[in-house]
């Protein structure tokens, strides 16, 4: 499956999961977060960051709990807290937050 974002071709897994996470930038992210009902903020963006920062410092997509120490050990506990993430991303802060930031699926997320 392919998305066109500004003329450039994004090939995605059947879930929407980019298959080339170097093919990912803010324009690609825009586009992800509009087809999940969601506008970007700075906010999100700090955590996708931080999640690829993540992903390509460990090689490895953590389960729910390991992410939420990292962001706590990186970007404060108020960050960290359930209830922000799910501000951010309603439907599953882990799944949706590497959707965006152009990552695989979490292993741990059906």
């Amino acid at each position: 499956m392919e998305l066109e974002v500004n003329g450039q071709n994004i090939v995605v897994t059947d879930q929407g999961f980019l298959c080339d996470m170097n093919q990912w930038n803010d324009d690609v992210a825009v586009h992800l977060a509009r087809l999940e009902g969601l506008v970007l903020s700075a906010e999100h963006r700090e955590i996708l960051l931080f999640f690829r920062q993540f992903y390509q410092d460990y090689k490895y997509l953590p389960n729910a709990r390991v992410f939420a120490k990292a962001i706590k050990n990186t970007l404060g506990e108020e960050k960290a807290s359930s209830r922000y993430l799910l501000r951010l991303f309603p439907e599953g802060p882990l799944k949706y937050a590497a959707k965006i930031a152009g990552l695989p699926k979490p292993p741990s997320c059906l």
